[in-house]
């Protein structure tokens, strides 16, 4: 099978990263590089500031959890270029044990909720975000509920109308 030419936003990407790209792909049109969690503000600012990509629309940030691997979590960005009307997927990995990575508020201020749903959800934590605390369950909410290993049955604690 023939080698798959990589997008000129992937190969920009990798030119300017190297070893910090740990994967690339281009499916269906949609380019997508998985990188190291360590440089994700530096990649994200690169992806925003740099004249050839100029991707100004952080879209949408999600976590998945691939419960059985490891690292478990994965944090996904999606960006698009208003200028130059293109779009790629950054995704980073981070391990049960400690997951935490560098909040990309500095890059984009508008991620400010998508990372506290992904703290809320999946327990994933934004170093330096200016407001982790959750957004979609109340406070004293126990766990994380998208997490795979979350039991379904788990009763919560009851909050009245002063909590």
């Amino acid at each position: 099978m023939a080698e798959e030419k990589k997008s000129a936003v992937l190969e920009t990407l990798v030119g300017k990263f190297g070893d910090d790209i740990v994967s690339t792909h281009s499916d269906f049109g949609d380019d997508t590089a998985l990188v190291r969690r360590e440089r994700i503000v530096e990649i994200c600012t690169f992806l925003r500031d740099d004249p050839a990509l100029r991707f100004d629309f952080a879209m949408d940030l999600t976590g998945v959890d691939y419960l059985g691997e490891e690292p478990r979590f994965e944090v996904v960005y999606h960006l698009y270029s208003l200028e130059k009307k293109h779009r790629v997927r950054i995704k980073t990995r981070v391990p049960e044990e400690d997951p935490v990575i560098d909040s990309v508020i500095p890059v984009w201020a508008g991620m400010d909720w998508y990372e506290r749903e992904a703290y809320d959800m999946y327990g994933i934590v934004f170093r330096n975000h200016p407001n982790l605390k959750r957004i979609l369950m109340y406070e004293s909410f126990v766990g994380h509920p998208l997490r795979k290993d979350y039991p379904k049955a788990r009763r919560q604690p009851t909050i009245g109308p002063d909590e």
